[in-house]
């Protein structure tokens, strides 16, 4: 055999070939499909639905899986292999090919859809350019029906199953401010559905992975989604793989058979125990991974524990930059959890290598990591099944998540769709809101009254401690001015009640008589024009009207005392913003007067110390209402006399 550049002999697998499931079926027998195995069933389908794990944790759940749909055909030769119902090779950014699937499931009593959407995060510059192309230069709306979380709406749209399962990364929400994530939900909600959105630790489900994933739940036959508790303690990778046949290869030798004798464990970990149900006795498959180098062989074996960092090996044995790679290698180790197994795993595995043996992890032992049964195949060659195994949703995620959706007896599905709770919250939010800035604290909340200039002066002076009284005596010279003339420049300097406001107002210096810079096409530029920060940056993007998430101390704890979660205080940029979600929403005008205002409540009533809940709009909403609040009504936001400081927990958490 030729050796390759990598000192190891060159070497592709054999190709696994898989043959269909004994019920699944095509497009043209899928009627006769529902008359027989699926007459009687909870049906479901899974969009974009690789190899199946997410499948494969709802029909535990109680689902039997009528269509999955993917455009990867090695996957969904692996899906095919394992399960009933139609697997559809599709590609749901073509609007013709969803139109299709409609067809087939149309008459068709569907009762789940799941999936997990490849969700490119949009950049808040992004999303103001695809909004300004289609306003102003014939960009084709019709374009951004391409985006595949839209054809996943758009099916549900068609369909109109009775529950909605969507997973993905948390990168998903923030990397763009959940964005997406709230589109989805809104609309979602216009459709009658309550939602439930929720970043779940995979361990906690019995996945013995470090593993975060957003969860996206929606039903419209009852607001409750009840999750099965927590697994006490966690499941360990020896727990999830210590029973597999020993490997401890030579350099440069074969690792590992497509089949090989299995001979079981006297005791085997429960989670063994579930993963060798309908496996053949005897027999494990898969068990195979890539060659070693000699060099790795001898760093696996001799140079590395789980705590060892790329940079620490000896010198000779780093071939790549420990400055751009500080990662390269991890080894595992037997008492924890497993790194996350990803897609990467395709390509090699050196974040994956075994805790005794010198190899990296088997495709078996992914698969088990994966919480794939033992009998779960993967169609293809080595490589796709590693893919396939990387790419894939959990089981018992996917069950876990799945539960929370099962039918309650004796409810049916709303003819007219619910009215969800959070809805309605912010409704009453946005009403609240648009009350108040008509009147003193116009200031605080976007509008066609806050224009650019008094928009910038107060995301300069956040955090200054200034009153009401004294922040509104300084805004009063610019509150209708549309330009920094060098009039109103001196004017608000002499306003400046100390230093350190009149320090920050000095900044405005750059712009002053520059008429063009205010105009309102290029208010997106004035942060960039005036160095702000990134907290003043984002504040000022939201007083322009900019669907964002403010994640400033203020906002996160009146959304945390609303949800009944202490996030404000330890997980802020992910548990915290999932709270924002349910509470901002996303797709029109209200959403960032709602994001401003629940800044405004959490900085004059909803105050850390003593909150005044007789006085907050939000208090018959509120799970966590203080009991240390002695203020009443006349406390209120728009009463000067006793509202809190302009600008306490201001600043927002940056990434």
């Amino acid at each position: 055999m030729e050796k390759g550049k990598y000192d190891v002999p060159l070497e592709r697998s054999d190709y696994l070939q898989l043959e269909p499931h004994e019920e699944s079926c095509l497009p043209e027998d899928f009627r006769g499909w529902l008359k027989t195995h699926g007459r009687g069933k909870r049906l479901a389908v899974d969009l974009f639905s690789g190899a199946g794990g997410l499948s494969y944790g709802v029909k535990q759940a109680g689902w039997t899986i009528a269509a999955a749909v993917d455009y990867d055909e090695r996957a969904l030769e692996t899906h095919a292999a394992n399960f009933s119902g139609m697997s559809l090779h599709m590609d749901l950014g073509n609007p013709d090919e969803r139109d299709r699937l409609v067809g087939l499931l149309k008459g068709v009593d569907i009762d789940l859809i799941a999936g997990g959407p490849p969700c490119q995060p949009f950049s808040r510059a992004g999303r103001s350019k695809i909004r300004d192309l289609v306003a102003n230069h014939n960009r084709d709306p019709e374009d951004l029906r391409k985006e595949l979380w839209r054809a996943y709406l758009d099916v549900v749209t068609e369909v109109r199953p009775r529950a909605i399962l969507m997973e993905n990364v948390p990168d998903m929400g923030l990397g763009d401010d959940f964005f997406v994530v709230r589109t989805i939900e809104q609309r979602l909600e216009d459709l009658g559905y309550a939602t439930q959105v929720r970043l779940v630790d995979a361990w906690h489900y019995g996945v013995p992975q470090h593993r975060k994933r957003l969860i996206l739940l929606a039903r419209n036959d009852i607001e409750r989604f009840d999750w099965q508790p927590k697994q006490e303690g966690f499941t360990t990778l020896r727990d999830a793989i210590g029973d597999l046949p020993d490997l401890n290869p030579q350099p440069r030798e074969r690792v590992g058979e497509r089949e090989m004798a299995y001979p079981p464990l006297p005791a085997p970990s429960p989670f063994v125990e579930k993963m060798r149900v309908d496996a053949p006795e005897g027999i494990i498959w898969d068990h195979m991974t890539r060659r070693v180098r000699g060099d790795d062989w001898e760093i696996f074996s001799e140079h590395m524990d789980s705590k060892t960092l790329y940079s620490d090996l000896p010198e000779k044995f780093r071939r790549y930059s420990d400055k751009h790679f500080t990662d390269k290698y991890k080894k595992l180790a037997w008492g924890e959890l497993s790194r996350s197994i990803t897609a990467h795993i395709a390509k090699d595995g050196y974040w994956y290598i075994h805790p005794e043996q010198p190899r990296t992890l088997t495709v078996r032992e992914a698969a088990r990591v994966q919480t794939f049964p033992d009998w779960f195949r993967f169609a293809g060659t080595r490589s796709d099944a590693f893919r396939q195994i990387g790419n894939a949703v959990p089981p018992l995620l996917g069950k876990a998540a799945a539960e929370a959706l099962a039918p309650v007896e004796n409810v049916q599905a709303q003819l007219g769709g619910l009215q969800p709770h959070w809805r309605q919250v912010r409704e009453e939010l946005a009403a609240w809101a648009e009350e108040r800035r008509a009147g003193e604290d116009w200031c605080h909340l976007p509008g066609e009254q806050m224009l650019q200039l008094s928009a910038a002066v107060v995301a300069l002076l956040a955090g200054t401690k200034l009153s009401a009284v004294q922040m509104e005596e300084v805004l009063a010279h610019v509150r209708t001015r549309k330009s920094l003339t060098s009039k109103t420049y001196e004017n608000l300097l002499a306003a400046a009640p100390h230093v350190r406001v009149r320090t920050r107002l000095e900044r405005l210096a750059p712009l002053v008589g520059d008429t063009a810079a205010w105009q309102r096409n290029r208010r997106l530029e004035i942060p960039e024009r005036l160095a702000f920060k990134p907290a003043e940056a984002s504040l000022y993007r939201l007083l322009m009207g900019e669907d964002l998430l403010w994640v400033g101390q203020s906002a996160l704890r009146v959304a945390a005392r609303l949800n009944d979660s202490d996030a404000d205080r330890t997980n802020r940029l992910s548990d915290g913003r999932v709270n924002l979600v349910r509470l901002v929403g996303a797709g029109d005008e209200t959403a960032p007067l709602r994001m401003a205002a629940l800044r405004l409540i959490g900085n004059t009533v909803c105050t850390a110390q003593r909150p005044s809940c007789s006085a907050c709009p939000m208090s018959k909403h509120c799970l966590r209402k203080s009991d240390a609040s002695g203020g009443s009504a006349a406390a209120g936001p728009g009463n000067r006399g006793s509202r809190g400081r302009s600008g306490e927990d201001q600043t927002p958490e940056q990434d």
